[in-house]
């Protein structure tokens, strides 16, 4: 019973630490808007989750002994998905390839998106919790 719970809500946990490790990459590009060179990067989040997903720790180069240790893709792990650079709709004279219109709007996505995967996961818990109160009526 638990396995399936577990099952159940695992693909969201790493949705979500997916989405959070994107944000966190979004975040470092509008922080350096302003630094010279700087390159804008963001990664594919289907390809990064699918990534995550078919993980195995023996590839990561760590091995657990026990089934009870901790995950070792870790948290807000996008694991070995290579961040693509973007392309400049406008070029600075600098080399900084940050737009600030695009990166806000894919943090504000993102946002959103991270937003509708928490509301998503409490209502089944909240459904889950419904359902086993029903039962100890």
């Amino acid at each position: 019973m638990i396995n399936k719970l577990d099952n159940t809500l695992n693909f969201h946990h790493k949705a979500l630490n997916v989405r959070a490790a994107r944000q966190e990459l979004l975040a470092g590009n509008i922080a350096n808007a302003d630094t010279p060179g700087f390159k804008a990067r963001d990664v594919k989040f289907a390809q990064a989750l699918q990534h995550v997903l078919s993980s195995n720790p023996a590839q990561q180069g760590l091995t657990t002994t026990s089934p009870r240790h901790i995950n070792p893709v870790g948290y807000r792990s996008i694991g070995t998905t290579q961040a693509q650079y973007r392309v400049p709709q406008q070029p600075s004279i600098d080399g900084n390839t940050v737009d600030m219109d695009t990166e806000r709007m894919q943090f504000a996505d993102n946002s959103i998106q991270y937003d509708a995967g928490l509301t998503f996961i409490n209502n089944q818990i909240r459904v889950l919790l419904s359902a086993i109160r029903e039962g100890n009526v």
